[in-house]
Order: structure tokens, then C-alpha cells, then sequence
């Protein structure tokens, strides 16, 4: 077990969320990008994978929609918390 001293060695570093709503937004492109990218693949090869194949892309492809959905959600509450904002002194 670790010696009470050896504990504080590395403290956790603070919570910065300064740069939450850029992130956010990042993976949001991202994830936009993952999902046309993968409807394109459906559209070009639909014929060359079988039907459980199509059914994994569309699910994936289902999963990214409630990401970005949830992603643009957590960008207003950073907003709504003042954070990702530039604040005038």
C-alpha cells in the first residue's frame, strides 16, 4: 500500500473546462464525418456485404446520431456554465 506521503506526489491537475465547447465541437465534426463517410461505404458497396454487415454499419451509424445529439447537449450546459466562453473583465 502506498506510504500517506507518497499519495500527494503527483496531485490530480485542476479541472480545466476552458476549452470544453472547442472539443466538443471537434468531435462532433468528427463524428459527422465518421458517420457520411460510412453512408457513402453503404451506398458504394450495399451489394458487396451481407445483410448482417449493413445491419452493424447502420447501428454504428445510429450510435453516432445520439453522440451528436448528446455532444451538442453537454455544449450548452459548458455555455450555460460560462465555460468555453470568452468572459470581459
Amino acid at each position: 500500500m502506498a506510504d500517506e506521503k507518497d499519495r500527494y506526489k503527483n496531485p490530480p491537475k485542476p479541472d480545466d473546462r476552458s476549452d470544453n465547447v472547442g472539443k466538443l465541437q471537434d468531435m462532433i465534426h468528427d463524428t459527422i464525418e465518421n458517420y457520411r463517410e460510412a453512408e457513402d461505404y453503404l451506398k458504394l458497396h450495399a451489394e458487396e456485404l451481407s445483410s448482417e454487415e449493413i445491419a452493424r454499419i447502420k447501428e454504428k451509424n445510429r450510435h453516432r446520431l445520439e453522440s451528436i445529439h448528446g455532444m451538442r447537449d453537454e455544449i450548452i450546459d459548458e455555455v450555460d456554465a460560462g465555460n468555453g466562453v470568452d468572459k470581459k473583465d
